[in-house]
């Protein structure tokens, strides 16, 4: 499946051509995914280099590693699905089900509702 992700060719080999609208918006997902990628790469040097000392010792490198790590896990999936999905499309099967969008809202939801306890705490001290 690696070799998707770095050979086009690799994807044409298999199925036949898709109608080239369903290939171009399964680039438009990739390239969204990607945004979200590199906004959660921003948001995590941000904080890393502008979010004061917190009260809990190392909690804004945490914080900022997370989304350093998440950033590369959306970038890294974005690319195996789109790799997936068309190599769906030229099999004429169902697209990949997934369950990482899911989990990633979760994951940020988690995340900003521990954030509003230590701004909450943080407040009443």
């Amino acid at each position: 499946m690696l070799r998707l992700w770095f050979d086009p060719r690799e994807v044409r080999k298999e199925g036949e051509p898709p109608d080239y609208r369903f290939s171009l918006a399964n680039e438009r997902t990739f390239l969204a995914w990607i945004r979200t990628g590199l906004a959660l790469v921003a948001g995590g040097l941000a904080c890393a280099q502008f979010l004061p000392p917190l009260p809990v010792a190392h909690l804004r490198e945490v914080i900022a590693a997370a989304l350093l790590l998440l950033g590369a896990v959306v970038a890294l999936r974005a690319v195996d699905h789109w790799a997936r999905s068309e190599r769906a499309m030229r099999l004429k099967r169902d697209l990949p089900a997934s369950v990482f969008p899911a989990v990633l809202a979760v994951g940020v939801a988690l995340g900003a509702l521990g954030l509003a306890v230590v701004v909450v705490v943080q407040v009443f001290r």
